[in-house]
């Protein structure tokens, strides 16, 4: 027998306006000071939209990643590329956690903050636009087609970025299966898809093929 859910799933349809910001940073210092006051839709582009773009580079936040390639601080790379957008729930703690490891860093080694990069930062940020889809999930064999057919965009705006909207260390789609499926198993399955190894190709497959056994539960 299928289980039909409490409530059903609203899919939206997403995608992102970037725009380029004015800030650039030549130095880790001049980074420091405007990650302390780019605003949030900059902090959103540069740590959790990037992960859309940076699979396929050592470092999965564009902070890390120009501190490697442009300043050639690979063990600061290191430190920025371990801030986990899964670990947070707001983009202020992401910014926080990100200028404890610049300012700790600075006040060990002021020397490398004033040397300048091979070529600046540009700073973006980038617009979340979601539009609500008609098309509703009442079942798990439901959800599973939504997801077979979204674009990455909102894949990515489901999965993703949702843990800053539900404020839970979690997706819309786990949080839909615990809640209104009475799946907690499964939804905690999902939860542990690693979104840093994986594209987002390959995080529809796994999500798919962790709900397929349920299907007809």
């Amino acid at each position: 027998m299928t289980t039909v859910a409490k409530e059903p799933f609203s899919f939206v349809t997403a995608s992102f306006l970037v725009r380029i910001r004015p800030e650039r940073a030549r130095t880790l210092d001049e980074l420091m000071q405007h990650i302390a006051t780019i605003p949030n839709s900059s902090i959103f582009f540069h740590t959790f939209q990037s992960l859309e773009m940076h699979h396929y580079t050592a470092y999965s936040n564009d902070f890390a990643q120009w501190t490697m390639a442009a300043c050639n601080e690979t063990e600061l790379a290191e430190q920025l590329e371990s801030v986990d957008v899964r670990d947070y729930v707001s983009l202020e703690e992401i910014r926080k956690a990100l200028l404890e490891i610049l300012e700790r860093d600075h006040s060990l080694r002021p020397e490398a903050f004033d040397r300048p990069a091979y070529e600046p930062f540009y700073f973006c940020e980038a617009e979340e636009i979601a539009i609500p889809s008609e098309f509703q999930a009442h079942t798990l064999q439901e959800l599973a087609e939504g997801i077979r057919l979204m674009s990455l965009h909102t894949l990515h705006y489901h999965f993703i970025n949702s843990r800053l909207r539900v404020r839970l260390r979690t997706n819309d789609f786990s949080h839909w299966i615990g809640d209104s499926l009475g799946f907690p198993a499964l939804a905690d399955k999902l939860d542990h898809i690693d979104i840093y190894t994986n594209t987002l190709d390959s995080v529809r497959r796994e999500i798919l093929k962790q709900i397929t056994p349920w299907i007809n539960r």
